[in-house]
């Protein structure tokens, strides 16, 4: 490994290799802990949860009632690199199993706040013991189990650089596994849980098998960084990360994933030294997944490829943070580690391996938690709607008359509509074939969204946190077409990311977009729509969530004849029907 500063600039050159091949990266300066004594980033002081680093403090106290923490405790990895956590634990001599969360975010904000401000969850709901977006040792101290927030390398005063979500840092969280099963409080099982970046740093640990690691519960984790985030479709949606490594503090460099998501824009050894061999979980693994989330493709990729069979996955409506903390989600969490990590026989597999939340309006759910023995469902009935541009419909039949529509490529939205005449339900993945052209630009960006419309038209969206969520969605940049024929399925086409063809004029191509999974409910007489646009369509959010299109002129739609574009759609059938009575 070799670096270069460019003189004038901020940046650092590192030369990494990765999978047998080196590359450039880029780092720039993390934001410097205040007590460094060689001017730190002084807003870091009560600057929130996100990057607060409170001063260097090695100690053992009563954090609470009945809580020990053993703060700022060095742990060496396997190059000589110390690391710091923070262990809570009951105040007792008895041994007990201990649940880590592995993040980059501090791991003591709770230093710099009076209360947390977690959206859709209630002031006072988590202690300021805990991490963001992890397990809380106001709660899981006082049920048996020890909590340990960790600084992985270069965050807080924990030595070297941020490796951001790379095989380095798994690497890191293997040997932190191993240190803590070491430790006389310990009963030697280890667990980790937590959600958003917390889920997906332990796809990541887990898939290097460290021999303590006993379960994990990775609550919404995106589980291959690039087709998932960084190039969702082809589409750069780089904002979003380069946001979050802004946040970071540490006393050297952070990995600048936004300038590498320009520098490398297609799928090389570079990205994939971010994608973990879910296929090499071999650990019970509780997953949820939020159908109205980003995380939602990983977290069923996960499911799926975890070779486990001890895997369970419970997918909902609302949003990540408000689902983690009810309590009665908390209840099944603790039954899945007792099982695991204390060895309870609890029932616990009797839980079914898959649990659903059925979708309808609002903030109403047709069906909660049912159950289901995978994912997709076995039963599912592949059915193709077919568009017709002419008159702005989906039909059950191929469209004999070919016609086309056309829509202005950055500020045009285009829809097709069709009526159910009967309950129907589509719960998994559905996919948009489409015949397209791009008139006066050799791009597009495609935005997707499957939607919901009453009887008499109006859009009924799902709420997410109060707000209103577009619907199930796909995305593809129209150049990264090319599908991966080893990976890609009749219901769920995969992306090369290896290249792109741009459009020339008059070409029509056919496209096949993906549309994550979803679970929702038509009554009879409601409508399905799908809705396309070359932006990103939502009304109120608080998440940094755009993308860097590249569209200009106008898109147009061929539908009909030689150019039969469909939805595939998701049926899933009643499993009894009697004396006018339906059974899902």
């Amino acid at each position: 490994m070799t670096a270069r500063t460019h003189r004038g600039t901020e940046s650092t050159i590192i030369t990494e290799t990765h999978n047998g091949e080196q590359f450039d990266v880029v780092y720039k300066p993390a934001r410097r802990p205040p007590d460094l004594g060689d001017g730190g980033d002084d807003e870091f002081a009560g600057n929130g949860y996100l990057g607060y680093c409170p001063p260097f403090n090695t100690r053992s106290y009563l954090a609470a009632p009945g809580i020990r923490c053993d703060q700022d405790q060095p742990v060496t990895l396997r190059d000589g690199t110390v690391i710091y956590t923070d262990i809570y634990r009951p105040d007792t001599d008895v041994p007990v199993p201990v649940i880590i969360s592995w993040s980059y975010f501090g791991k003591r904000p709770g230093d710099g706040l009076t209360q947390w401000d977690v959206k859709g969850v209630p002031p006072e709901t988590i202690s300021l013991l805990a991490k963001f977006e992890s397990a809380d040792p106001g709660y899981w101290c006082h049920v048996g189990y020890a909590v340990a927030n960790v600084d992985p390398r270069g965050i807080g005063h924990s030595q070297g650089n941020i490796n951001f979500h790379g095989s380095q840092d798994a690497r890191d969280g293997y040997d932190f596994v191993e240190w803590l099963a070491e430790q006389p409080w310990c009963n030697g099982k280890v667990g980790m849980a937590g959600n958003s970046g917390v889920a997906v740093t332990q796809w990541a640990i887990a898939a290097q098998q460290p021999p303590h690691l006993a379960c994990i519960a990775p609550w919404e984790g995106t589980s291959d960084i690039f087709t998932e985030a960084m190039y969702e479709g082809g589409v750069p949606g780089l904002t979003f990360h380069s946001a979050l490594v802004g946040f970071l503090t540490g006393p050297g460099l952070v990995e600048d994933i936004g300038e590498m998501g320009r520098r490398y824009p297609f799928l090389n050894n570079y990205w994939r030294d971010k994608i973990p061999d879910l296929t090499k979980i071999q650990v019970p693994a509780y997953i949820t997944a939020s159908w109205s989330h980003f995380h939602l493709h990983g977290a069923f990729e996960g499911f799926r490829q975890v070779s486990d069979e001890r895997k369970w996955i419970r997918a909902h409506r609302d949003f990540e943070w408000s689902d983690m903390y009810s309590p009665h989600n908390i209840e099944d969490l603790r039954r899945f580690f007792d099982r695991y990590l204390k060895g309870i026989h609890n029932g616990w597999e009797l839980t079914p391996h898959v649990r659903l939340e059925v979708m309808d309006a609002l903030d109403c759910d047709f069906q909660v938690n049912r159950p289901e023995n995978e994912f997709p469902l076995a039963r599912t009935r592949y059915e193709k709607l077919y568009l017709d541009a002419a008159t702005g419909s989906l039909h059950p039949d191929p469209v004999a008359a070919q016609s086309s529509i056309a829509y202005d490529g950055v500020e045009g939205v285009a829809t097709f509509d069709m009526t159910f005449p009967a309950d129907t339900e589509l719960t998994g993945y559905s996919t948009l074939r489409l015949y397209v052209e791009a008139d006066g630009h050799d791009e597009m960006d495609l935005f997707v969204n499957i939607q919901k419309l009453s009887t008499t038209g109006e859009w009924i969206p799902t709420n997410v946190v109060d707000l209103p969520h577009p619907g199930a969605w796909g995305k593809l940049r129209v150049s990264r077409r090319a599908l991966d024929a080893a990976k890609s399925t009749d219901y769920h086409p995969v992306l090369t990311h290896a290249g792109e063809e741009k459009l020339a004029p008059g070409q029509i191509v056919a496209v096949d977009v993906p549309i994550w999974p979803t679970s929702r409910i038509w009554h009879a007489g409601q409508r399905i729509r799908v809705q396309i646009a070359g932006h990103y369509i939502r009304g109120e959010w608080f998440e940094p969530l755009t993308w860097q299109t590249d569209n200009a002129g106008r898109h147009i739609l061929h539908t009909g004849g030689e150019h039969q574009a469909y939805l595939q759609i998701p049926v899933i059938p009643p499993k009894f029907t009697d004396a006018g009575h339906t059974y899902r």
